[in-house]
């Protein structure tokens, strides 16, 4: 029993962590390998432009060049050994061990002021060692890297692809070959250029990322909102400066922090003022969250467009729930001559769009496996113009109705097209194409104008298609003609060719043989 129960706990338990979602840092430093160039290390040059003497350490390969100038010129190109000493003729050997560029200078310059008097000194550096660096820790694969000596830590992350999205790179830690160990967090580089994070690379480090194991969130009006690894000792603004600061419309007086009670099962929340978080330096603990909330209607500007046939089309801003429809047209200078009130339309954009999963459906569905309903319900919704505000500009600003003088919200498109005043013709007739509008036209009528039915056109099946509505309408029951409205004749489906009569009469001919020569068989076969 005991051995059943171990075998199905070692089955399980790699499928149990699985499921378990791990939250990873999404900031788009993280992604930034992606576009980045690779070059070979034997390629690399100085990547900085001028070296800082007080930050570059010497050692074993460099190439050092050293004048003397007095009443002659000693000058020459000398290398460090591999013991970290330089030879200068005529003065000796110089220790140089563990100096920095600026220190090495000094030495050097002391030491040629022992034997030469009154000269003039330069020394410059200028050929660059290589160095070997380990890249170690949670990365795809573990590797030694020969690098230039004056390679900093950018250099090593932009040169490969072994960071993970479980690799923290907020968490750095160089350690030299005295085992002195420091950390240094690379977004703060990639995001600010801050050097200081960004160091130059010794001969024999070793650079060790962790895996993310703590994270913070910060979120709402922050410029980088996003999920970050977590740095011991950073403070609340430490993270929001990271995060980019504030946008224009962040809530600075309510800053709430979400953290976890020292039990870790449940959480509270703490509200601070940015003044307060700057002034107390509130810290950052694992699983924070800060949130920083919008100052409500700030800045929101609100606008509407007309565009079409009125004197000056264009946008125009409206007072929230007061500026009307009229006042709109007014503005626009009002309607020319060729406008089409008959046509015009206030569409409007919500901010939530709703959908239809039931259209969304009928979509994928091939028309002939719909049932009538289903295609009924699939026309109705295809001719139907989302956003489309209920209004009669007729009834407004003809007839002065002022139940039609809509209170417009921001971001409503009114549109004010040209008058159609035609009727279209289509299908089956002899000159089909369009025909101006007289009211005291009938269907008929047009028809004749048209140049009458087509000789394959299916007479009693005339359709109307309303310009307002889309809506097809059969002919005998349409009350009025309107202008844009389009008469639509189908046509009659051709018959057969005579090469599909002929197959099929063959077909037939030759099965109506066939069972005629059975049912002889079957008389024979009883006699």
């Amino acid at each position: 029993m005991k051995l059943k129960l171990l075998i199905l706990l070692a089955l399980t338990f790699p499928f149990c962590q699985k499921i378990v979602p791990q939250l990873k840092p999404n900031y788009p430093e993280r992604f930034f390998q992606d576009s980045l160039t690779y070059i070979e290390s034997s390629q690399m040059v100085a990547t900085y432009g001028v070296v800082d003497p007080e930050e570059y350490q010497v050692g074993p390969g460099d190439k050092l060049f050293i004048s003397i100038s007095g009443v002659k010129e000693v000058s020459n190109y000398l290398l460090i050994d591999q013991e970290g000493w330089i030879y200068i003729p005529r003065v000796g050997g110089i220790d140089l061990t563990n100096s920095s560029l600026t220190e090495a200078k000094l030495r050097i310059n002391d030491a040629i002021l022992k034997y030469f008097k009154n000269v003039d000194i330069f020394v410059s550096l200028v050929d660059f060692r290589m160095i070997k660096v380990s890249l170690i820790g949670n990365v795809i694969k573990p590797t030694v890297f020969v690098l230039p000596a004056n390679a900093r830590l950018m250099d090593l992350f932009g040169e490969m692809k072994e960071i993970k999205e479980t690799s923290d790179i907020r968490n750095i830690k160089i350690i030299s070959r005295n085992g002195d160990i420091k950390r240094y967090d690379l977004l703060k580089f990639l995001r600010f250029g801050d050097f200081e994070n960004n160091p130059n690379l010794l001969e024999g480090d070793a650079v060790l990322v962790d895996k993310i194991d703590k994270i913070v969130v910060i979120s709402g009006e922050i410029i980088y909102p996003a999920i970050y690894e977590y740095c011991e000792g950073e403070t609340v603004e430490d993270l929001i400066e990271l995060a980019g600061g504030f946008t224009y419309k962040a809530r600075e007086d309510t800053i709430e922090v979400v953290r976890f009670a020292k039990n870790g099962l449940s959480q509270f929340s703490s509200y601070y003022s940015y003044e307060q978080i700057q002034s107390s330096g509130v810290t950052i603990e694992n699983k924070d969250q800060v949130m920083v909330r919008q100052i409500p209607e700030y800045l929101v500007d609100h606008y509407v467009e007309v565009k079409g046939y009125v004197r000056y089309p264009g946008w125009y801003k409206i007072n929230k729930n007061s500026t009307t429809l009229k006042e709109i047209i007014g503005e626009a200078g009002g309607f020319l001559s060729e406008a089409s009130l008959v046509d015009a339309s206030v569409n409007r954009k919500m901010d939530v769009e709703e959908s239809d999963p039931e259209f969304e459906r009928l979509k994928t569905i091939p028309v002939e496996n719909m049932t009538e309903d289903e295609y009924d319900y699939y026309k109705a919704k295809s001719r139907q113009h989302t956003g489309t505000v209920v209004v009669d500009f007729v009834k407004l600003f003809k007839d002065n109705d002022m139940k039609e003088n809509i209170i417009l919200r921001k971001n409503d498109f009114i549109e004010i097209p040209e008058k159609k005043d035609y009727i279209v013709m289509l299908g089956q007739l002899v000159t089909p194409g369009k025909i101006i509008y007289d009211s005291t036209l009938t269907i008929k009528d047009y028809i004749q104008l048209a140049g009458g039915f087509g000789w394959r056109a299916q007479e009693g099946d005339v359709r109307v298609i309303k310009a307002k509505t889309g809506e097809w309408i059969e002919a005998d029951d349409v009350k009025k003609l309107n202008p844009g409205d389009a008469i639509w004749v189908p046509e009659d489906p051709p018959g057969p060719s005579f090469w599909e009569v002929f197959t099929d009469t063959l077909t037939v001919l030759a099965q109506v043989a066939a069972i005629v020569a059975a049912s002889a068989a079957v008389v024979v076969a009883t006699r």
